[in-house]
């Protein structure tokens, strides 16, 4: 299995750390301090399978790295996880730029003529930055299976066909179908996934219910 960095200890870096251990993988969770009270919390839960460290630490013992933390925070996180330790190896990007400056609703911080992705890949040409899972409630990153059978659709965008297939295979250990997970194209792609946050946080408020999701029809 793979020795996998989680970036981030909300709720999402949660989530994805604890889907990658029940896969078997080996999790180190970074954040700005080695002892970070949630990072603890989450050594705990996993006594034993995991490993804990700063945002450096774990982007130096990643292969492929997980971006969980919140996207106005994301480019400080990943300098300070340093570009030596980033370099060459897959970024999984799952931050949304949402600016909460101004209160509820949040707005964007990249929009239309940019993104986040493209940000990170900019600031990191070496990285292979690929953008998935964004468009999502946490839970259903992980068990896509808990509506309509899992058949809905998931996307991925980045510069590198080789690392967009690697993330497509552990978006195929999450359950997700692989009919459902469509590439659509490269990291300029992000634009559209992030724009969608507003719709996904209108559709949330409305619901009550983060539990839902697209799928294209034709």
């Amino acid at each position: 299995m793979t020795k996998i960095a989680v970036l981030g200890t909300g709720i999402v870096g949660e989530t994805i750390g604890t889907k990658l251990i029940e896969l078997g993988h080996q999790v180190m969770m970074g954040s700005r301090t080695a002892n970070n009270e949630k990072a603890q919390a989450f050594l705990s839960k996993h006594d034993g399978k995991s490993s804990i460290g700063t945002f450096a630490d774990a982007a130096a013992f990643g292969e492929i790295i997980f971006n969980c933390t919140s996207g106005g925070g994301s480019l400080e996180a990943l300098r300070l996880a340093s570009e030596k330790n980033l370099n060459g190896k897959i970024l999984v990007d799952l931050a949304n730029p949402l600016d909460f400056s101004n209160g509820m609703p949040p707005s964007l911080s990249f929009v239309n003529t940019n993104s986040l992705g493209e940000e990170i890949q900019r600031a990191f040409p070496d990285v292979k930055v690929v953008k998935t899972l964004n468009t999502l409630w946490c839970g259903l990153m992980v068990n896509p299976g808990m509506i309509h059978g899992g058949d809905h659709n998931i996307f991925v965008c980045g510069n590198d066909a080789a690392a967009k297939e690697s993330v497509k295979g552990i978006l195929l250990s999450f359950g997700w179908i692989g009919k459902n997970i469509l590439d659509l194209g490269d990291i300029t792609k992000a634009r559209g996934t992030e724009m969608y946050l507003p719709l996904w946080l209108s559709i949330y408020g409305s619901t009550k219910n983060g539990a839902f999701n697209i799928k294209i029809v034709s």
